[in-house]
């Protein structure tokens, strides 16, 4: 039959042992896939498949139903996926091997990446769209695929990174406290592809700036650079041709209000940068937001805590600082009280912070944590915060008075007592449907993830 239907049936012969399924299974694969070329066969005799049986029956169960059986569990998760690509079904194997949508209240460790070498954790990049995962350690650069399963390892001319951020699907920009410029590696060939220096001919001063923190979008790369002497600026760079566009905010950092940004993030929907930095003394934290539109390098906004006493929490300076994009929300948490609060992007002001109500009762008599070490981050419209080494989450409850100047979040742990004596988080990032999270002085990443069989839902 030169065009068999979809409910033909069609044996193939894989490994030595026979199976027998139908044309349109085989065609679910997609057009592409060998298994569809397969399918347009006359029904001869079967055609031979020098592959692992065991393997394959998972692979065609997974045609079948559009989920794993129980069976797949016998194989690693990289022998499926090499047996896919052979099939061309891989796409098929990534959508079931995907981790469930990310809810931080029944999110668990997972795993722990950890590379093979250096394996403190300096800097990483958690990608969005995929769920991949680029990690500085030492002076390498090392890449794990949307299945975690490592790619491949770069070493660098740096000693140690401390800043990393991809900006190109092989493209990795780093810098380093212990060496100036901003530097551009090809993560497929291991070569160094382009360095960007700060450097000004009519100011001597401007002389080995480091790097202290990246961002980009989508047609420029954002880098905070600062002397020796404490002059500092943001340096925006065209990806077209890596080389520097304009400089945003130079300013001499002679107080915590002008030291470089240790922190940058991108909004596109707004089209502006912002930028913040955090320094804690003996009489606490001190530290600046402040928003520059690229276009202009103008400040569009900015503040600065401690501040002028305009404000309701004053002499409670954040500690750190988090944006979510989605919402265009910018959120803090205080160094002093550990409460958290947000702005909207929209409506900035002078002092236009409005403090979360927590709204579950199991948590409301925790307290603050005030005084610690905090860690924000914002991902998938929820605020996921470190407290020392305890790590919580933030969710928006529907139906709130944003007239009344509250807006009702219900807070819970995601982590366990175990999870907590770990170490004090240090960073926190989202990337797929999942949240990363390294701690000071920890070997490793850790990788939480939401649970496929769990409903759970917190409970007012």
């Amino acid at each position: 039959m030169d065009d068999p239907t979809g409910g033909e049936r069609i044996k193939l012969n894989v490994g030595g042992k026979l199976f027998e399924t139908t044309v349109s299974t085989l065609r679910s694969g997609g057009p592409d896939s060998l298994l569809s070329a397969l399918s347009n066969r006359p029904a001869l005799d079967p055609v031979f498949i020098d592959r692992d049986p065991g393997i394959f029956s998972t692979l065609l169960s997974l045609l079948r139903s559009n989920r794993l059986p129980s069976t797949a569990k016998r194989f690693s998760n990289q022998e499926l996926i090499d047996e896919a690509i052979y099939f061309g079904i891989e796409s098929q194997l990534r959508s079931a091997l995907a981790p469930t949508r990310l809810n931080g209240i029944d999110a668990s460790v997972f795993t722990t990446v950890k590379p093979s070498s250096d394996g403190v954790v300096s800097d990483f990049n958690a990608i969005e769209s995929d769920g991949s995962l680029w990690v500085a350690h030492g002076g390498q650069i090392t890449v794990y695929d949307w299945n975690l399963s490592h790619t491949e390892t770069v070493r660098t001319h740096l000693d140690f990174i401390t800043s990393l951020r991809r900006i190109h699907s092989e493209i990795a920009a780093v810098g380093s406290l212990n060496g100036s410029g901003l530097h551009l590696y090809n993560t497929a060939n291991g070569r160094r592809v382009h360095s960007a220096e700060w450097v000004d001919p009519s100011d001597v001063r401007i002389y080995k700036a480091r790097v202290h923190a990246i961002a980009d979008s989508d047609d420029s790369i954002f880098a905070s650079y600062n002397c020796h002497h404490g002059e500092n600026c943001v340096l925006m760079l065209d990806k077209s041709t890596m080389k520097p566009s304009s400089e945003i905010g130079r300013i001499t950092g002679n107080s915590s209000k002008n030291v470089v940004p240790t922190k940058l993030k991108y909004v596109p929907e707004m089209g502006i940068l912002i930028g913040s930095s955090v320094t804690s003394g003996s009489f606490g934290c001190a530290g600046y937001i402040r928003l520059w539109d690229p276009r202009t390098r103008n400040v569009v906004w900015e503040t600065n805590e401690p501040g002028s006493g305009r404000s309701s929490r004053f002499g409670d300076s954040f500690a750190d600082t988090d944006v979510d994009i989605d919402e265009l929300s910018l959120f803090k948490i205080c160094s002093k009280s550990g409460d958290l609060a947000m702005a909207d992007l929209r409506k900035l002001s002078d002092d236009p912070w409005v403090y979360l109500k927590e709204k579950n009762p199991s948590m409301s008599n925790l307290g603050g944590n005030g005084g610690g070490n905090f860690a924000v981050h914002c991902y998938r419209k929820q605020v996921f915060v470190g407290r020392e080494g305890e790590l919580e989450v933030w969710s928006r409850i529907e139906g709130n008075d944003e007239n009344e100047g509250v807006y009702m979040y219900r807070r819970n742990c995601v982590d366990k007592l175990e999870d907590s004596e770990r170490g004090v988080i240090k960073k926190i990032e989202g990337g797929g449907d999942r949240l990363f999270v390294t701690r000071e002085n920890a070997e490793g990443i850790e990788v939480w993830q939401s649970s496929h069989n769990s409903g759970v839902v917190s409970v007012l």
